[in-house]
């Protein structure tokens, strides 16, 4: 067999055929990125995927064109999943909320530190007093352009990820109260946040028809021991819209990428019925997410994207420890039906000679014969 392009070995994966190896995707933050280039003298990114055979995804998105943000900035970074900045250091987002950087153990995240609707008591007030983004505030006529010369790349666009929005927008407290105490609350901010998403999406696919191949539909449902919604209040308020959502990317011929941190084993059958296509993080960890157990039962509905701890093995664990988690990872979750990636964003204290064994041992262990 010759010797495939990302885009096509990510293809044969998602569509059960056999591909020349396993693909390997790369998940980090970038302080993680920029130890490790500096550990293997890399001068870019391309270097550093070139040198890890990594099957790097390109993420295709519309450029912001409207006013300037709460905090003055022109929106460059905003992603319109998930409402929030790529980058560190920015100040507000599209909905109004505030953020500031937050150090951890040598990382920056953004935390939200001002919740738009906090103020809010009913849906009659929001309507009355606030105005939701609008999609006419963005340019999609640039995306054609981001794909030029990546054609040879899985392409990922559009998605949807509405209850992280949420918890910005009322406080992470609030938002679970609300489910409870507010439902119509929910249910009206949802239903806006998906509407974005299910128009941003559509408007994303128009430019680039059949191009798009991994739309993200992503919500974290789970803890390290279990649900953090009762499997009825997912059943309610998100697995309907997430539908929609599904439904409109298998109808432009993409594939449905769902994150879900945590221990969610008991809601995959919804999902899966729902039409998701890959499961993301395998957080194998977590209660009843053993790897055994999910290929017995699910192996034959989904793909299984991760499965690289990033709690212990890649953080804590030795140059050994790694190779053994990710040859366990290719004899259990299978090569068929697997693409391998940490489960979750590298982090910056994580051994780069740990990565690098992540990778080098994918390559080696990962070819079909």
């Amino acid at each position: 067999m010759k010797e495939l392009t990302p885009r096509e070995r990510w293809l044969a994966v998602l569509n059960r055929e056999k591909p020349d190896r396993i693909p390997m995707d790369y998940w980090a933050t970038p302080e993680a990125t920029r130890k490790l280039m500096d550990y293997l003298g890399c001068k870019d990114e391309e270097s550093l995927y070139e040198i890890l055979h990594i099957d790097r995804v390109i993420t295709v998105h519309p450029k912001y064109v409207g006013p300037p943000l709460a905090d003055g900035s022109d929106g460059s970074t905003i992603d319109l999943v998930t409402g929030t900045t790529w980058t560190p250091g920015a100040g507000a987002d599209i909905y109004g909320n505030r953020f500031r950087d937050v150090e951890y153990d040598g990382g920056v995240y953004l935390e939200c530190i001002y919740h738009a609707l906090a103020q809010y008591n009913s849906v009659d007030e929001i309507e009355d007093k606030y105005t939701w983004p609008s999609l006419d505030d963005w340019d999609y006529s640039v995306i054609p352009e981001q794909i030029k010369g990546h054609e040879d790349l899985p392409i990922k666009g559009g998605g949807s990820e509405p209850f992280l929005v949420y918890k910005y927008l009322r406080g992470d407290e609030q938002a679970f109260i609300d489910l409870i105490e507010n439902p119509e609350m929910v249910h009206y901010c949802l239903d806006k946040l998906y509407g974005l998403c299910y128009e941003n999406t559509r408007r994303i696919y128009e430019q680039i028809p059949g191009k798009v191949m991994i739309t993200y539909v992503a919500e974290d449902l789970g803890s390290q021991d279990g649900l953090l919604y009762s499997p009825d209040q997912i059943r309610e308020f998100f697995i309907p819209r997430m539908k929609r959502m599904i439904d409109l990317a298998h109808q432009a011929g993409a594939f449905v990428f769902h994150h879900s941190d945590g221990a969610i084993r008991e809601i995959l059958p919804d999902m899966i019925e729902a039409g998701i296509d890959v499961l993301n993080p395998i957080q194998w960890r977590c209660a009843g997410m053993d790897r055994e157990g999910l290929k017995r039962d699910f192996g034959d509905k989904i793909i299984f994207h991760g499965g690289v701890d990033n709690q212990k093995t890649l953080p804590f664990g030795t140059v050994e420890d790694v190779r053994k988690e990710v040859i366990d990872n290719i004899n259990i979750l299978g090569k068929e039906g697997y693409i391998l990636a940490p489960c979750h964003n590298i982090q910056v204290n994580t051994p780069p000679e740990n990565v690098v064994a992540m990778y080098q041992t994918g390559y080696q262990e990962g070819w079909f014969e």
